[in-house]
């Protein structure tokens, strides 16, 4: 509440863990997280949200979901946001990926349907690497 009060726009990361994704309990991990940090948030500020889906197994791993994994996951984070608020606020909150972006998968990762953008980490502080990404 306090970024939205000061006119920031708040980035919300969600993910599951390894354990998570291979026990096939991705869905309800990322809907409770959604649940409950869009628990008291009004439909205009939830409108200028930003979502990233990290998963945390990803982080720094060299390990990423496939982009066909990534557009799944967050197809069903759209539908989370469209269950709370209505699809027209759910189409208008962008929704990134941020699992292990790098040069030579950011092409097929924008190809995607649902995934609106990226969320990037490692690949930002090589220089040479973030350039290639944001030239995208």
């Amino acid at each position: 509440q306090a970024a939205y009060r000061h006119g920031l726009i708040p980035i919300l990361c969600v993910g599951e863990s390894l354990e998570d994704r291979e026990g096939g309990t991705t869905k309800s991990v990322i809907e409770n997280q959604i649940n409950k940090a869009f628990l008291e948030v009004s439909p205009d500020n939830a409108r200028g949200t930003v979502v990233a889906y990290e998963p945390i197994w990803a982080i720094g791993t060299g390990k990423t979901a496939t982009s066909e994994q990534a557009n799944e996951t967050i197809s069903e984070i759209r539908d989370m946001i469209s269950t709370l608020y209505g699809a027209g606020i759910a189409a208008a909150v962008r929704i990134q990926y941020g699992g292990s972006v790098k040069p030579d998968t950011i092409k097929e990762q924008m190809g995607m349907s649902d995934i609106d953008g990226a969320l990037v980490g490692g690949a930002s502080l090589k220089a040479e690497d973030f350039s290639k990404i944001v030239k995208f």
